[in-house]
């Protein structure tokens, strides 16, 4: 295992000036934003125009990609092949975790398997392997209907966010049953009243988390990913939480 940050830590930021502030708190690698709104690549692009995303892609001050975060707008027909040209990225700079949105409640279960067999087809030709977040709002956020989407769909993985399993409608249930089929991390301190906190002011257990991934042969990234919060420094919870992590491993 190996620590990481998200893209989306800096939204405000292009790509060029995220890795020269993670190149500043000492970060290794990273893992990239491609939405439409709000990243910093968007499918759109990335299907108008593949080797430049690429090119993009590749000049990352020496950080390792450990993963794309893909979300996208397209519907359609245009919404796989924008999904498929970001699996085209993700082959051509050695990138094998993908992570997508699971579908809002209220989805039909079957449409929801159908989409994410597709998806995890398309990726599956790139040697990409699918991660859903868990999260809530969505299918997701109940554990147990993580585990049925991925028996249900062969090959398709989950991005872990234990933060929706501490703050929401399912706060206290246990996790423990995802762990065999995590191939991706999104972690930030939680607590029961607030979706994030100050680092170490959470009921994250870090240090168990990462004995449980271990046990499962977990070997990716564990991906900082915490958004910025009025009156507190960012950088210093972005660096706190990596000699955190780092400490554990």
């Amino acid at each position: 295992m190996f620590v990481a940050a998200s893209s989306e830590c800096f939204p405000n930021l292009s790509l060029d000036g995220v890795l020269e502030r993670l190149v500043d708190l000492e970060y290794t690698a990273l893992e990239v934003a491609i939405h439409e709104r709000g990243g910093q690549l968007q499918p759109s692009q990335v299907l108008a125009d593949v080797e430049k995303a690429v090119g993009q892609c590749r000049e990352t001050y020496r950080l390792t990609i450990s993963g794309y975060s893909v979300d996208i707008d397209a519907t359609g027909e245009l919404y796989y092949e924008q999904f498929a040209a970001c699996c085209r990225l993700a082959k051509a700079t050695k990138v094998v975790a993908m992570t997508v949105p699971a579908a809002e409640l209220g989805t039909p279960f079957n449409a929801e398997i159908e989409r994410l067999q597709r998806l995890v087809a398309i990726a599956s030709k790139e040697g990409v392997l699918v991660g859903l977040k868990t999260e809530t709002g969505r299918i997701t956020q109940d554990p147990d209907t993580a585990v049925v989407l991925c028996d249900n769909v062969k090959g398709l993985g989950l991005t872990l966010d234990p933060s929706h399993y501490i703050y929401g409608p399912h706060a206290g249930n246990s996790y423990d049953q995802l762990m065999r089929y995590v191939i991706n991390t999104h972690l930030r301190d939680t607590s029961k009243d607030k979706l994030q906190v100050r680092v170490g002011q959470g009921q994250v257990e870090y240090g168990r988390l990462i004995s449980q991934l271990g046990k499962a042969h977990y070997n990716r990234a564990l991906v900082v990913h915490i958004a910025e919060m009025e009156g507190v420094d960012h950088s210093a919870e972005m660096r706190k939480m990596r000699l955190l992590l780092e400490s554990l491993l």
